[in-house]
């Protein structure tokens, strides 16, 4: 990571693939992919890294009230394809998609190899909110979220946050700074810190039904 460039910040490498097997690794080693269609693969370690420990994920007084009071359901790992395939089609007004069909291939191949997760949230059977990432160990690499319904992202969050909870030293890799995620707690480190957390959390055993599909929470 410490030959990431300086400009534009973090830029490590290009080229190579998404295999499963380049993905964990790279993961593994405080790495992420990140290009735009007709771009090479360029992967990335920034020298400043957004994370949010699960036990600092911030529950405001609105959110709160919505949640005593929401008719949703929200689950893991139920809907993985139709989250990540609608978090690179949904309309983003301040970015287009950097999901391509390459990169959708290889997150639903590390979902079946139960290193990729999803959190939906569901209003009778239609979905309204959800975020998938990566998880090795207790850090989940979070990658996108979208939502139809307002607070539905930010409960996905708390509910992953919830059962993050049960693991020591977890935390979620946020990858970039913004005002979103801070708002709900995430802050800035440096990329040497963030290493160390890294190494902390990938020692963790996880559970072996830790990701198993299931509801978290219902009306």
């Amino acid at each position: 990571m410490s030959s990431a460039l300086a400009s534009p910040d973090g830029l490590l490498a290009f080229g190579g693939d998404l295999s499963p097997s380049r993905l964990m690794r790279a993961y593994q080693s405080g790495i992420f992919p990140w290009f735009s269609p007709g771009e090479p693969i360029l992967w990335w370690s920034p020298s400043r890294r957004m994370i949010l420990p699960a036990n600092d994920f911030h529950v405001s007084r609105s959110l709160r009230k919505h949640l005593r009071r929401m008719n949703w359901r929200v689950t893991l790992n139920q809907a993985f394809e139709q989250v990540i395939e609608t978090c690179a089609t949904i309309n983003r007004q301040d970015q287009g998609t950097w999901i391509t069909d390459e990169m959708i291939d290889a997150y639903k191949a590390l979902h079946q190899m139960g290193a990729a997760h999803s959190i939906e949230v569901w209003e009778q059977q239609q979905l309204i909110g959800g975020l998938y990432g990566v998880a090795p160990g207790a850090v989940f690499c979070g990658e996108s979220m979208f939502h139809y319904r307002s607070n539905a992202s930010k409960v996905a969050f708390y509910a992953l946050t919830t059962l993050l909870q049960r693991l020591p030293d977890a935390f979620i890799d946020c990858q970039m700074h913004t005002d979103h995620l801070a708002s709900l707690g995430a802050f800035e480190i440096s990329r040497t810190d963030f290493a160390q957390r890294l190494h902390d959390a990938l020692v963790v055993p996880t559970p072996d039904n830790f990701w198993h599909p299931r509801t978290l929470l219902h009306p």
